[in-house]
């Protein structure tokens, strides 16, 4: 069975991390408040899975100003996308019992 585990990334094994990585992939860039609502999650629980994400090169983050109003966004890195990429492969590896 740990066989099958390799190519996993822990990174992507919380539901919530799996989630916002799925949203990116599929989206340029959006808003906490936009991946909150989609999600369905507390800003906590939000910001707390997205800056792991963040420190782990997964999610770049761009905070500016529309207007007097503070807009943060999120987008996928290139790298996330590759990690994410390979973990996908991974499940459907897993799944299909080709490892």
């Amino acid at each position: 069975m740990r066989e099958f585990l390799i190519g996993f990334n822990k990174a992507f094994e919380s539901k919530a991390r799996l989630g916002i990585m799925s949203v990116l992939i599929v989206n340029e860039s959006l808003s906490f408040n936009s991946l909150k609502e989609l999600l369905e999650m507390t800003d906590g629980n939000l910001a707390t899975h997205l800056r792991a994400l963040e420190e782990q090169g997964y999610v770049s983050v761009k905070k500016q100003f529309v207007g007097r109003k503070p807009n943060t966004t999120y987008s996928a890195t290139p790298v996330g996308r590759q990690a994410f990429t390979d973990h996908l492969n991974a499940l459907e590896d897993f799944i299909r019992g080709s490892v």
